[in-house]
């Protein structure tokens, strides 16, 4: 029941309110995060919630972390402590089948999902597509507009489509 009064109030009330860094926020910042705490499988303390987000009730944010203006969280994604996301983020867990080419692709249905996980201590720039499976390592920053689709160690920073470490900052 509380995810239900966490979705309306959520897509009535809060996708609309104004960014939480807008000079007149009407408090958008505590009542997207209360949402979260009635939508979110874990929603840790402190989270910003930004405009126009959308997310999957799958989604486990954690402490001091945030979700982008207009990003869009498809399936089971896991985002750790102290994680920055840039807009317009997309975070896939699911793809088309395609593997037999004697159907069509609309036909075959979809592969298995498989869930995303951002490390503690991470930024996002605005714009990143992040595959189905991926697994970033703390402390990365993911450059913008990045397509993101294989694993990131640890550390690391990764700009371009496909997304390839440029330096570590350690």
């Amino acid at each position: 029941m509380k995810k239900i009064i966490g979705y309306i109030l959520y897509q009535l009330i809060g996708k609309h309110l104004p960014s939480s860094y807008a000079k007149i926020s009407f408090g958008a910042i505590y009542f997207r995060r209360f949402c979260g705490k009635l939508l979110l499988a874990k929603c840790g303390k402190k989270v910003n919630i930004e405009r126009n987000a959308s997310f999957s009730t799958r989604t486990q944010l954690g402490d001091y972390s945030g979700i982008g203006i207009r990003a869009k969280l498809y399936g089971p994604v896991i985002i750790g402590n102290h994680v920055m996301m840039g807009p317009d983020c997309i975070i896939y867990t699911q793809n088309h089948n395609f593997s037999n080419t004697n159907i069509y692709m609309d036909q075959q249905g979809f592969q298995e999902e498989k869930k995303v996980i951002i490390e503690d201590d991470v930024w996002i720039g605005g714009r990143v597509i992040i595959l189905p499976g991926v697994k970033i390592g703390k402390g990365s920053i993911i450059g913008a507009g990045a397509v993101v689709s294989k694993n990131v160690e640890p550390y690391s920073i990764v700009v371009g489509n496909p997304a390839r470490k440029v330096k570590t900052r350690k």
